[in-house]
């Protein structure tokens, strides 16, 4: 009887002990998400504060770094956007193709599962995404390096604003990029729906497949697109210029820094995006 008294309050300080272990961890998560979160909102107001009082500062400096980050976040990123679209359209109507021949509804729903699925949800995304992926990063990388080695305390001591010069070129670029490339992705994801459609001998015309595509949107898909799209570039681009530049760095944590920014940016473009989904049903 005392062994088993004696195994019975073992297990239960172990059992005491476990679950203080996983609520101090859960703590300290949710105190290091609720510090993450407040150091990005303090610097996204910073941020669109520098935006709207020095626009027009500086225009002969700030405009070539504007193009430039159109440039990265855009122009250079279309070939693989045209891979991209290629796969997407051949992987979405490959998939639904043979379930909607199923019920012979080939002819009525291949043109709206392309507009739910590419147009409302998929397409930005995947664009955000991908973005991230290329030029986000980058950014942490760049601003980290730049922060290290003491050029943004230089730019400083000649008077020169680095919200201004480094980071309000990103976000006008990456929003102006993202959306550009979401309609770009959208465009040719819909044209090679229908070319994967055409091989697979899909009786589908394209008088029709279009008439579905029309008749699956509205000027809300649309409004709703611009403003999530502009959304993701805007949140990609301050988060990972707040892990770059905001907190004092040393060469060896710009991969873990750039790692926490990638995380972050991925978690808010779903909760922006589960926020339009929500604005999209009740409106």
């Amino acid at each position: 009887m005392q062994e088993s008294e004696t195994t019975m309050v073992i297990a239960q300080q172990l059992r005491s002990g476990l679950s203080r272990l996983y609520a101090d961890l859960l703590g300290r998560r949710v105190f290091k998400f609720l510090l993450a979160l407040h150091g990005v909102g303090a610097f996204a107001l910073i941020t669109f504060g520098v935006m709207l009082g020095k626009f027009s500062v500086a225009r002969c400096v700030v405009r070539p770094l504007v193009a430039r980050e159109i440039s990265r976040a855009g122009v250079k990123l279309l070939p693989m956007f045209l891979f991209a679209s290629l796969a997407m359209g051949f992987l979405i109507i490959g998939q639904a193709a043979p379930w909607v021949s199923r019920v012979g509804g080939e002819n009525t729903f291949l043109g709206d599962i392309m507009a739910i699925v590419v147009v409302r949800e998929l397409g930005p995304l995947l664009t955000a995404f991908l973005v991230l992926a290329r030029v986000g990063t980058a950014n942490v990388v760049e601003l980290g390096t730049a922060r290290a080695m003491g050029e943004v305390e230089s730019l400083e001591a000649l008077g020169i604003d680095p919200v201004h010069y480094f980071v309000m070129p990103r976000v006008i670029g990456m929003a102006v990029g993202i959306f550009s490339l979401t309609v770009y992705l959208i465009l040719g994801t819909v044209g090679s729906g229908y070319l994967w459609a055409f091989v697979q001998h899909v009786p589908l015309q394209p008088s029709d497949y279009f008439n579905q595509l029309a008749g699956a949107l509205s000027y809300l898909d649309f409004i709703l697109l611009a403003l999530k799209t502009c959304a993701f570039g805007c949140i990609i681009a301050i988060v990972t210029c707040y892990h770059g530049l905001a907190q004092p760095l040393q060469l060896d944590q710009i991969s873990n820094a750039t790692v926490r920014a990638v995380g972050q940016s991925v978690i808010a473009c779903v909760l922006i995006d589960a926020l339009f989904i929500i604005a999209y049903l009740t409106v």
